[in-house]
């Protein structure tokens, strides 16, 4: 028995190892994309992937509109909005803001119990929307490499690879590869892409207002991209053009 043991415990230790070393290549995998991505635009993404993959369960032919420019390129009015939108910490954090993580979840607890009590009373919940705590480093890392699955394990890889991009990355390529990857519309990805659907315009040519607008609607792009007359998002487009002038960018 105890020799049946021993070789039972051999083999859980080979296959502890042997886990140990593909979770370990698969990280270096990612770092070497990272480091790629430093230097040259992605022809696609892992979100652009994932979309594709979504459209053509309805349209065989279907595909996206995504057009890499360059940041010199990119209106500065809209480096200014994302930033000002996603994480005004932007430039002095190190890929992760935490205060930020702490302060969305207590906005959210809120707003959940408040909609509970809401509900409870027969009255209608608010319509605020929930805040989330990720860096444009963090959104970055999901985009391109991973998804918008939500689980702990992708949470936890996005932190990993978050890390690798501020390693090898300046803030402005950060900022560049960010711009140029988000999604903001059905099939709609990057800046340039969005300142044509929207507004028949290059990204450079973006005012004040247009970059205001585009921001507003990184967190629900497919939804605004229908519904481009909502009040919350003509709200939210007047409070960030007045936010504009004070963020800080690379």
């Amino acid at each position: 028995m105890a020799s049946r043991a021993r070789q039972i415990s051999v083999w859980m230790l080979k296959g502890i190892g042997l886990l140990i070393a593909a979770v370990f290549l698969y990280q270096l995998w990612l770092f070497g994309w990272v480091c790629w991505y430093a230097w040259q635009p992605p022809q696609s993404s892992a979100v652009m992937r994932e979309e594709i993959s979504r459209l053509r369960d309805t349209d065989p032919q279907a595909g996206i509109d995504y057009r890499w420019v360059d940041y010199a390129q990119i209106s500065t009015r809209l480096k200014q909005a994302v930033v000002a939108a996603e994480d005004g910490n932007f430039v002095e954090h190190g890929g992760v803001d935490w205060d930020a993580i702490e302060s969305a979840y207590a906005h959210n607890r809120e707003l959940a119990e408040a909609r509970e009590a809401a509900i409870a009373r027969g009255r209608k919940p608010s319509s605020r929307p929930m805040r989330g705590g990720s860096t444009i480093t963090q959104q970055l890392a999901k985009n391109l490499l991973l998804s918008n699955e939500r689980s702990y394990v992708r949470k936890g890889q996005e932190l990993v690879i978050t890390y690798m991009i501020e390693l090898v990355m300046s803030k402005q390529r950060i900022l560049e590869l960010y711009l140029n990857v988000a999604e903001w519309g059905e099939g709609v990805f990057g800046a340039e892409a969005a300142a044509q659907h929207y507004f028949g315009i290059s990204a450079s040519k973006l005012s004040a207002y247009q970059s205001a607008k585009l921001a507003a609607m990184l967190p629900r792009p497919r939804f605004y991209d229908k519904n481009r007359n909502s009040a919350y998002l003509a709200s939210r487009t007047d409070v960030l053009a007045r936010r504009i002038g004070s963020a800080e960018i690379p």
